[in-house]
């Protein structure tokens, strides 16, 4: 389930990649696939793990174009231990609602991006997150968790205040956002209600055969429901 376009990433082989704040790595598999030179960053040891033995099978199964190449990196988004301008794409997806000082990590973000560079970023939408936060507090207060809703005009801006050229933006998942209201209406760590079980089994089918009904679905929902928005800026040279 991949919530940022990479064709419009322009992600091909020898684009040096970084997913910062990867998690399980479903950006970064897509990446190695398309053949780039990809960096899984994040700071979960565990998570990253799992990342690093997934390319390994990726490379045996013959799904990694030559010369593509996969590594995992476990840091703070906050302080990248890369040189300036070390990547062609930087993607930092469902990341920044959960980082206190937003300002200082766009601004690595920034770093590290390399002149002409994209940097795709996306957080939870705000109508969406909404609902979420004013149905359960357990959904975000916790450890980790969600501390603010984003509108998007407000971080496009932050963005842009780094020097950042603003190119498109767009919304994805939208037959998402039904599932979280749900289990933020029934309890959040109920993944056996009913309504949960049942929604969820709906999204994995999906995922699994993406109908042409659903894929039509959700694409005319997305301006309206998209559960993610996702803006994308080049670095000028």
């Amino acid at each position: 389930m991949l919530t940022v376009d990479f064709d419009r990433l322009r992600v091909g082989r020898g684009t040096r990649f970084i997913d910062v704040g990867a998690g399980a790595g479903r950006h970064s598999y897509e990446a190695l696939r398309r053949g780039a030179h990809v960096t899984a960053f994040d700071m979960d040891e565990v998570e990253l793990k799992g990342v690093e033995d997934m390319f390994g099978a990726m490379a045996l199964e013959g799904e990694v174009p030559p010369g593509g190449s996969g590594e995992i990196k476990v840091g703070t988004i906050l302080d990248m231990p890369y040189e300036d301008g070390s990547f062609d794409v930087v993607l930092a997806s469902e990341i920044l609602e959960h980082v206190p000082e937003d300002v200082q990590a766009i601004s690595e973000l920034e770093r590290i991006l390399a002149p002409g560079g994209i940097l795709a970023v996306t957080v939870p939408r705000w109508m969406p997150e909404a609902v979420c936060w004013a149905l359960s507090d357990e959904y975000h207060a916790n450890e980790g968790g969600h501390i603010r809703i984003y509108k998007a005009d407000e971080l496009r801006g932050k963005l842009e205040a780094t020097g950042l050229r603003f190119t498109h933006q767009h919304h994805a998942h939208a037959l998402h956002a039904p599932y979280w209201w749900i289990k933020c209406a029934v309890g959040v760590e109920r993944d056996q209600h009913p309504l949960v079980r049942g929604y969820h089994q709906l999204l994995v089918w999906d995922m699994m055969k993406a109908p042409r009904t659903t894929r039509w679905a959700e694409k005319a929902l997305n301006p309206v429901l998209g559960k993610s928005v996702a803006l994308y800026f080049q670095k000028p040279f």
